[in-house]
C-alpha cells in the first residue's frame, strides 16, 4: 500500500497543483516515506516543489521535547535554510507573518485515532487559519493505527480545549485526512482543502489499522509501538490521576502503576465489576520504577496492557472503559485514595486535568459514585457512540 506521501511522490500529476506556488509542510518524525526519508528531505527533491517553510507540532517538528507541555521555539532549517514555525510555543495558533511565507499547506502527520492526541487540533487550528487568510491545505493521508472502532463520551459543550477540538468521542475512528473532511463541514470553513488519499489501505485487513509491511516510527516521543497506539485512548486518561502512565519506562501508556496499589488485586476487582470490559486483550501485573515523571525512582507495581498477539481482539478491545473500570477498582480498593490530580493540564485553568482530558466530568462522576455500575456508564456512552458513527459516515474515504 501506499500512504499519502509516497504517492504525491510517485505521481508526478499529483504534484502539477503546487507549480509556481510557494509550499508549506506541518510535520513530526513520523513524517515518512516508506523507503523511511522524512518527508521535508523528499519534498525537497523536486524542482516542482517550492519549500518556503514548515511548521510543528507538539514535540516539534524533529521530535525533541520529550514531556508534555514542554514548548518549542521556531528556528531556520539548517539544511533546507527555511524558517520552521512552532505550533507549540508562544501560541498555538499560527501567527499571520507565518501564515504569509507560503501559498499551500501541506499537512503530513501521524495520528493515533484518539481526541486529545493534539495533532488533530493542530489540524483544525491550521484549517482555520487557512480559511482566513485564504489559503490552500493538502493533507497527506495516513493509517488510524487505532483502525476504525469508536469509543467514549463525546466532548461536551464548553469543554473544548487543546486536547478537545470539537465534540467527538474519545475513539473516533477517523484518518486524519477524513477529520480534515468532518471538521470543514462541522465548522462550515471556507477553505480550500485536498485530500491525498492512501493507496490500499485495509481498516479491517491485517494490522487492523497499520499496515504489517510498514515500519513504525514514534509520532511523539512517547508513543513507541502499535500496542501503545491501540490503548492510548484509555491510558491517556492517566495523565490526569496520580497514577504513572508508565512515563519514564520504555513502555509508556501501556501500563498504570502507583507504590501503593496491589495490582492483582485491581484485576481481579475489574474482573468482578465488568469482566465484559476486559475482552480483547490480556492484563499482567508487573513492577516498575519510572527514571522521570510521577513516581520516579520508586518501585510502581501495575498492570501492563497487552493488546497485541494472540490476545488481541480488534473489535473486543475498548481501552476507554477498560482504564475506567481499572479507576474504579482503584477507588474501591482503596477508599479516599487520592486519584485526581490537579495541575493545568495543556493551560486548562480551574479545571480538574481528568475533566480536560474527558471533555466535562460526567466520566470522574462516574467512577467516583460508589453505587455506579458499568451499565450505567453503558447507558451514557453507548448512544453517543452510535450517534458519532452516523455523523461521520459522508466523509469516510476507505
Amino acid at each position: 500500500m501506499k500512504f499519502g506521501i509516497d504517492r504525491l511522490i510517485a505521481e508526478p500529476e499529483l504534484r502539477a497543483p503546487l507549480a509556481g506556488k510557494r509550499v508549506a509542510l506541518l510535520a513530526h518524525p513520523a513524517s515518512v516515506t516508506e523507503d523511511l526519508t522524512h518527508s521535508l528531505d523528499a519534498l525537497a527533491q523536486f524542482e516542482d516543489i517550492n519549500l518556503t517553510a514548515a511548521f510543528g507540532p507538539q514535540h516539534g517538528l524533529r521530535g525533541d521535547k520529550q514531556d508534555n507541555m514542554i514548548e518549542s521555539p521556531d528556528y531556520v532549517d539548517p539544511i533546507h535554510e527555511i524558517p520552521v514555525f512552532s505550533l507549540y510555543g508562544d501560541s498555538r495558533r499560527p501567527t499571520g507573518q507565518a501564515m504569509s511565507t507560503f501559498d499551500v499547506l501541506i499537512i503530513d502527520l501521524q495520528d493515533l485515532g484518539c481526541r486529545i492526541y493534539t495533532f488533530i487540533t493542530t489540524l483544525l487550528y491550521m484549517l482555520e487559519a487557512a480559511a482566513e487568510h485564504n489559503k490552500t491545505v493538502w493533507v497527506l493521508d495516513r493509517p488510524n493505527p487505532a483502525g476504525r472502532p469508536i469509543e467514549g463520551m463525546m466532548l461536551e459543550e464548553g469543554w473544548e480545549s487543546f486536547v478537545g477540538a470539537a465534540p467527538m468521542p474519545m475513539r473516533h475512528g477517523l484518518t486524519l485526512g477524513e477529520m480534515g473532511a468532518w471538521f470543514v463541514s462541522h465548522f462550515n470553513l471556507d477553505v480550500d482543502y485536498r485530500v491525498i488519499e492512501m493507496q490500499g489501505w485495509q481498516p479491517e485487513g491485517p494490522g487492523f489499522g497499520w499496515p504489517t509491511d510498514r515500519i513504525w516510527i514514534n509520532p511523539s516521543p512517547n508513543a513507541p509501538n502499535l500496542s501503545m497506539a491501540r490503548a492510548y485512548a484509555g491510558t491517556v486518561m492517566l495523565e490526569g490521576t496520580t497514577l504513572s502512565e508508565g512515563r519514564g519506562t520504555t513502555r509508556p501508556l501501556e501500563l498504570f502503576g502507583a507504590p501503593d496499589i496491589d495490582a492483582r488485586a485491581v484485576i481481579a476487582e475489574m474482573q468482578r465489576k465488568a469482566p465484559q470490559w476486559l475482552e480483547g486483550c490480556k492484563l499482567r501485573d508487573c513492577w516498575f520504577e519510572p527514571t522521570f515523571h510521577k513516581h520516579v525512582g520508586m518501585l510502581c507495581n501495575g498492570v501492563q496492557i497487552h493488546a497485541e498477539g494472540a490476545f488481541y481482539d480488534h473489535a473486543a478491545f475498548r481501552p476507554w472503559r477498560l482504564q475506567a473500570l481499572a479507576l474504579k477498582a482503584i477507588n474501591k480498593l482503596y477508599f479516599g485514595y487520592e486519584l485526581w490530580r490537579d495541575f493545568a493540564y495543556e493551560y486548562e485553568e480551574g479545571k480538574l486535568a481528568f475533566d480536560v482530558i474527558n471533555g466535562g466530568p460526567a466520566l470522574r462522576e462516574w467512577i467516583d459514585n460508589p453505587s455506579a455500575i458499568a451499565n450505567d456508564l453503558e447507558a451514557i456512552a453507548a448512544p453517543e457512540e452510535r450517534m458519532w458513527g452516523q455523523m461521520l459516515k459522508e466523509h469516510l474515504i476507505y
